[in-house]
């Protein structure tokens, strides 16, 4: 078959086995049938060493400028992994980098198959998890107090002051001080709200406004003020709707929910909301995640990370069971997304038979190792990577 054209998206190489993954998925599902058009950026850590790291930022202003990127998992390195690699510094988190340089706001989703059910047994469609990444106590200011003393919270600027007193320390403690900015929150909001109208979703947001009436209350403020400014007619005529409600709350509804919709989150509720509806739906190997600005542009990557004992296993010459479902959807996503802003249909209709040649496998009942643990309704071949992208390529072959 001839193969399908495509204009550029960025392309972001990682780390480890997700390396080995990425080349694997490239020469087998993708480039026999699709002429693969790619600024390529090597951000796996030794070259992000060799370049002070600023092939990130390359990559960063070739997502905005391209419009859809594509991202393979990557190493945040601490002490370990400088002396592992032998790095010149202990190099910031990429995708921190990226996410600033875009100020987007990351969604994570599910891929759900039937030979796999929700711990929770009300859940019958995805929940997508829309992280505010940015401010709050990744950012914070702390302090260990070290005896008796006075806190205070002081403000100076724009020939206004404020102060005061957070506590009266009458022993040792421990202080802590987090921000956040009004820019921020709004392209925060924006993205939520375009992404719920994109999938054509309800958008819930929530958090803890009755307890932080200044900083919670804030967030509240600002996504209520832009949707009904810009976006309550569009969530009309889409028929779909965006509330809010306390956090303790939203997390009951969650439960009881059988899903289907958009949580947007503060930075440490995301972080943490994430990992329990990856883990409640079945393995965080089946996890994609969008990375979107306000103004429209989109990287796509795995939820996960680099699967370092895996690499280390495949280094000694074993074959691994490693999941690839993530990082395949990652490019099936990145390829859709140019496919819808190109109008190019036949791009689109790649990546979505690549897609179901994916869960067809699955639900053959073949399967890496962490699905066949939980796989459910029938028999279960556990195949490692390799095995398990030839019967994808298999099916694809027969859709094609």
């Amino acid at each position: 078959m001839e193969k399908l054209r495509m204009n550029p998206i960025a392309e972001m190489d990682g780390d480890e086995m997700t390396r080995v993954i990425w080349k694997l998925i490239k020469d087998e599902l993708l480039s026999p049938f699709v002429e693969l058009n790619t600024e390529y950026y090597d951000l796996g850590l030794p070259n992000r060493d060799a370049t002070e790291d600023q092939v990130t930022l390359d990559a960063a202003a070739a997502a905005r400028r391209l419009g859809v990127a594509v991202k393979c998992a990557t190493i945040t390195p601490n002490l370990q992994r400088v002396e592992e690699y032998g790095l010149k510094k202990m190099w910031k988190s990429p995708n921190a980098t990226i996410r600033a340089a875009l100020d987007g706001t990351v969604f994570r989703t599910p891929i759900m198959t039937a030979r796999v059910s929700p711990n929770v047994k009300t859940w019958k469609k995805p929940i997508t998890i829309a992280r505010h990444a940015y401010g709050d106590i990744y950012k914070a200011a702390e302090y260990r107090v070290p005896g008796p003393g006075k806190a205070r919270l002081v403000f100076e600027g724009n020939g206004v002051s404020y102060e005061d007193t957070i506590y009266d320390f009458e022993c040792a403690g421990v202080l802590q001080g987090l921000y956040n900015k009004d820019s921020s929150i709004e392209a925060f909001a924006r993205s939520c709200f375009a992404y719920a109208l994109a999938v054509r979703q309800p958008l819930w947001f929530s958090a803890k406004d009755t307890i932080s009436k200044r900083y919670d209350q804030t967030f509240k403020l600002i996504f209520q003020r832009i949707y009904d400014e810009e976006y309550r007619e569009k969530f009309e005529e889409a028929g779909i709707s965006y509330f809010y409600t306390l956090i303790d709350d939203a997390v009951a509804r969650v439960i009881r929910s059988e899903g289907g919709f958009v949580w947007a989150l503060k930075n440490y509720d995301g972080d943490v909301m994430s990992d329990m509806v990856s883990t409640a739906f079945g393995s965080l190997a089946m996890m994609t995640s969008v990375l979107m600005s306000p103004d429209g542009c989109f990287e796509y990557e795995a939820a996960h990370g680099t699967v370092t004992k895996h690499y280390y296993r495949y280094l000694k010459g074993e074959k691994t069971s490693t999941n690839p479902m993530a990082t395949i959807f990652a490019w099936t996503g990145a390829l859709r997304k140019r496919g819808e802003l190109d109008g190019s249909g036949a791009l689109c209709g790649f990546a979505d038979k690549l897609e179901k040649a994916c869960l067809d496998t699955i639900g053959s009942g073949v399967m890496t190792g962490d699905l066949a643990a939980l796989a459910e309704g029938g028999d279960v071949v556990k195949a490692d990577t390799w095995e398990f992208v030839a019967a994808v390529r298999k099916r694809l072959e027969e859709t094609l």
